[in-house]
């Protein structure tokens, strides 16, 4: 009687032991993931992604696009226009349900 209690208790213990032990597991491998210094590929990665986004937003368009660029896209316009119809095509369309 004595035996299965104890036996009880420390199948309670163990079970109470490893899911502590589980939870501070995977909370550690959060805060190392935290803390890690990115791998140089990803690092520049995100940098070039960085440098592209002010550099956009500078020129207020794609970033070195001459004007072969600005001509090949008015020209696409211009032709999606007389096959889908007149409409602002550089914005997205509102779609109205009733």
């Amino acid at each position: 009687m004595i035996l299965r209690q104890i036996l009880r208790l420390s199948s309670l213990f163990g079970s109470a032991v490893s899911v502590h032990v589980r939870r501070n597991i995977g909370l550690s491998a959060i805060v190392f993931n935290k803390t890690k210094e990115l791998d140089p590929v990803q690092k520049l990665f995100l940098d070039k992604i960085r440098e592209y986004n002010t550099k956009s937003k500078q020129a207020g368009g794609p970033v070195d696009a001459g004007p072969e660029f600005q001509k090949d896209i008015n020209e696409s316009l211009a032709r999606l226009q007389r096959a889908y119809g007149e409409g602002d095509l550089t914005k997205f369309p509102e779609f109205k349900f009733e």
